[in-house]
């Protein structure tokens, strides 16, 4: 086994553990492998390893790892989670599955229009700026019900759920607070008639928070693939 498909195996481990934690099915939980920054080499020996859902924040460096692992298109689900720019949405919306990075009506409406004629509807998340830090991107929580519905009636886009990247915290019971907040916000919104299936919190150093408090998707990247060198 390579070193990638040891760790996803453990990362695995550690969805099921924590999911049997919470009395939920580890099926529920889908993990999404954040690649950025790795080269489509890792992102290949992570699918020989059964993972088939990725995450990249980087537009130009994950069009061209979606491009060198073109064959594999029909299998791989592509998820854009960064910070996605308006001059940046066209390509996006050709090459994506899923956005979770949305916290803007013009982006969204961009995302839209520009979702090529033909292709299924582009999944997004609305990312909530749940622990109110001035250098995070999202949508504050107040403002958010009014952003989804807006959103949620757009063409060519389907709202799937709510995305956040909260502020670290050093214990669990720390950690589960904002994930607890997202939780809130989500369920307020089904009730008031938006059809969402996706809570998009939790990476490698809070999983088992997010999973207590509901994620139906994490997002890990270095409990796979490693510490990043970001001067490369």
């Amino acid at each position: 086994m390579s070193d990638i498909a040891i760790h996803l195996d453990a990362v695995r481990q550690r969805i099921a553990q924590a999911a049997a934690a919470a009395s939920r099915d580890p099926a529920s939980v889908k993990l999404l492998a954040v690649s950025k920054t790795f080269p489509a080499s890792d992102v290949r020996a992570a699918f020989d390893a059964g993972q088939r859902a990725f995450g990249e924040n980087y537009v130009q460096e994950a069009v061209a790892k979606i491009t060198e692992l073109g064959a594999l298109r029909g299998e791989i689900e592509w998820h854009f989670i960064g910070p996605l720019q308006s001059n940046k949405t066209k390509v996006v919306a050709e090459h994506f599955d899923w956005v979770h990075s949305v916290d803007r009506l013009k982006i969204a409406e961009r995302l839209s229009d520009q979702r090529p004629e033909g292709a299924a509807a582009l999944n997004v998340c609305l990312q909530v700026n749940v622990s109110g830090e001035a250098s995070k991107s999202g949508v504050e929580p107040d403002e958010a019900a009014v952003l989804a519905h807006k959103i949620a009636a757009l063409p060519s886009l389907r709202l799937r759920g709510l995305m956040a990247i909260p502020e670290p915290a050093a214990t669990q019971g720390e950690q589960r607070v904002p994930h607890a907040r997202l939780r809130a916000l989500l369920d307020t919104l089904r009730a008031d008639g938006l059809d969402l299936d996706t809570l998009s919190i939790g990476m490698s150093a809070d999983l088992e928070a997010a999973v207590l408090e509901g994620a139906t998707m994490v997002r890990i990247g270095t409990a796979i693939f490693g510490a990043r060198d970001y001067s490369k």
